[in-house]
């Protein structure tokens, strides 16, 4: 379908390509000189704080544990409803994921729960921004500092999103991006980690690498069990392109969202569906990134379940996705004996959320469109 609007789309301009030929016809395409100059632009855009690249945002945050020493018997306190890379770097590492519900406006990690989640074992706490969305960080550090925990953010979808005015990564402790290709700023598969030291910062690159401490004919050595997770030259040039055109992809997310709020209100207007609750995101938290669009379906409401409201969208030309399902709802993390009932917040919106279509290329009238299919669908279905 030629005017197809998927629910995301990476930008690749012409300066990106001729950039990525350049390297390739350079003959140095794995990890060297683009890397390290996409290491330091990162590092100086968070404010000089130590930065390294991973071969994507999973090994970033697995590596982020290891650099804090979490492995068996330690226990991580983090949100059920987020991409399953999240908990399932805890179990590789040996810790325990330990789920906390989720606040049911921002969808992130509930902060006032998380103390009666504390225990002898507790080692970090592993926030989600979801959909770009910073919890309080005044809050969660308080937390870590009263009770010596280490925080992990996992700021996959968060890049470019700020607290207070300061960007998200440039303080705190060991922030994890991901630069995955329906990220805000994609290097198509990639990630980085932002790290307190360059103690930190070298120990994290012996991870990346097989645990390589010295290189060179009669130098080599191994003092830890590393992988093999560093970033090519390839993908960081795109990142290096990706970061000039950032301000303006910004900019054009946030003017999309604030008219996705318009129309969709507007379309529930002319349709007579004030009364649907149809649950839209945090509309005044200017610190977002906008890196997604998120609404939350009124199932009790309609006579049909998400999957029909996606698949008669889908034969309207607009693509839409979830994220996330709760974790604890999938069959690895069942037969280890966790419940979705003992988080019902993320239960509750893990059945009924739907991510609309929301990148820089979209056409302003794609909004329109998508709002109208939206509501057309919902009137159609509405037991009322």
């Amino acid at each position: 379908m030629s005017n197809f609007i998927p629910f995301t789309r990476p930008n690749f301009n012409q300066e990106t390509i001729d950039a990525v030929a350049e390297v390739l016809r350079s003959g140095w395409v794995t990890s060297g000189p683009k890397l390290a100059e996409f290491e330091s632009v990162l590092s100086t855009y968070f404010g000089g704080r130590p930065v390294r690249c991973f071969a994507n945002g999973t090994a970033t945050m697995k590596i982020a544990l290891q650099v804090a020493g979490i492995g068996a018997g330690d226990e991580v306190i983090t949100t059920p409803i987020s991409w399953v890379a999240t908990s399932n770097v805890v179990l590789s590492v040996g810790a325990k994921p330990v789920f906390v519900d989720i606040d049911p406006v921002t969808r992130n990690i509930d902060l006032h729960q998380v103390a009666a989640a504390i225990t002898s074992k507790t080692r970090a706490i592993m926030p989600v921004y979801l959909a770009g969305l910073p919890v309080d960080m005044d809050q969660l550090y308080s937390i870590a500092k009263q009770n010596n925990l280490r925080v992990i953010e996992d700021a996959a979808q968060a890049f470019g999103s700020q607290w207070k005015g300061k960007k998200i990564g440039s303080f705190g402790d060991l922030v994890s991006f991901s630069f995955q290709a329906n990220k805000n700023l994609t290097t198509v598969e990639g990630g980085c980690l932002v790290l307190n030291t360059e103690v930190e910062a070298k120990l994290a690159e012996k991870f990346r690498l097989q645990g390589l401490t010295r290189q060179g004919m009669d130098g080599m050595d191994v003092d830890v069990l590393g992988g093999k997770d560093n970033l090519t030259d390839v993908n960081a040039v795109i990142g290096l392109q990706q970061l000039k055109q950032l301000p303006a992809y910004q900019a054009r997310r946030t003017f999309l969202a604030h008219q996705y709020f318009d129309a969709i209100r507007t379309e529930l207007k002319s349709a007579g569906l004030e009364n649907l609750k149809l649950e839209l995101p945090v509309e005044n938290f200017t610190d977002s990134n906008w890196h997604m669009f998120q609404v939350l379906l009124p199932l009790e409401q309609l006579n049909c379940d998400r999957g029909q409201v996606m698949t008669e969208l889908k034969d309207l030309g607009i693509g839409t996705g979830v994220h996330y399902p709760a974790i604890t709802g999938f069959t690895l993390y069942k037969n280890q004996g966790y419940k979705t009932s003992d988080t019902p917040i993320a239960d509750r919106i893990g059945r009924s959320i739907l991510t609309l279509p929301l990148f820089p290329g979209m056409a302003d009238e794609d909004i329109g469109r998508v709002a109208s299919g939206l509501v057309g669908i919902l009137k159609k279905h509405c037991k009322n």
